[in-house]
């Protein structure tokens, strides 16, 4: 996969990339992670990626001109493959969630479009970005930050990123719930104690105890999820035994 991401400060994305698991997924082969400075395809002499905003209003909006050469410049090098996605990284997009990463993990190559300052001319959404896309509902100064959401997200994914290949399998939201709670040695630390069952070694009691306590977990903290989750018969046997219980969740 490769990944290319403009942006006014390039200087971010050096500790983040050359970090874990970003590091060893491109040590590896397995992504070419692009960093390009929006300034170098300005037109003027002062480097200029922002102007005033038509029709008044306070902030600068990011002018259009710089991206597109960018893009252009970025997107389809001679003898190789277009960009599958244009991603601008924007508030008003759609939210970002594991369905999507997973859907990009899918694409040979991504761009991401780090906005500034009071946001980016329309006509980059409208006629450049194939997709908009926010991580959250709440504003944030730049792009840069939901752009390495996006890269962490989605470079995990990838087949041989985390070594095992199920280790992303049961992550929290994968299978529309919040993942069951995880526990490590010592069994008995200041008096709180592993469950018994995960010491159990009883493979079948464990299962049943993750699913459950993932159905707990998802009911009291995004009882949403609940509401489009695959759920099988036993789900709905554990959720009644949840409730009969009467804990909180």
């Amino acid at each position: 996969m490769k990944i290319d991401i403009i942006t006014i400060f390039p200087g971010m994305f050096g500790p983040v990339l050359a970090e874990s698991i970003l590091k060893r997924a491109q040590e590896a082969g397995l992504v070419s992670i692009r960093v390009h400075n929006l300034r170098d395809y300005a037109s003027d002499r002062h480097r200029t990626t922002d102007d005033y905003c038509y029709g008044g209003g306070v902030g600068m909006v990011m002018k259009p001109e710089p991206f597109f050469r960018a893009v252009e410049a970025v997107r389809c090098p001679p003898g190789t493959k277009c960009v599958e996605e244009v991603l601008l990284l924007s508030p008003q997009g759609e939210r970002l969630h594991q369905a999507l990463a997973r859907q990009l993990a899918s694409r040979d190559h991504l761009m991401l479009l780090c906005g500034h300052y009071e946001g980016v001319d329309e006509r980059v959404r409208e006629h450049l970005a194939t997709r908009s896309v926010s991580i959250g509902d709440y504003i944030l100064t730049g792009g840069e930050i939901p752009a390495m959401v996006v890269v962490d997200a989605v470079v995990r994914l990838l087949s041989g990123a985390l070594g095992a290949e199920q280790a992303t399998q049961t992550d929290s939201f994968e299978e529309g719930l919040l993942e069951y709670p995880q526990y490590t040695r010592p069994a008995d630390f200041r008096g709180w104690k592993v469950p018994e069952v995960l010491l159990s070694g009883h493979h079948e009691q464990v299962r049943r105890w993750r699913r459950k306590e993932s159905l707990r977990r998802t009911r009291a903290l995004r009882p949403d999820l609940l509401a489009t989750a695959n759920l099988t018969n036993e789900d709905s046997k554990l959720l009644e035994e949840i409730r009969q219980e009467g804990q909180p969740g």
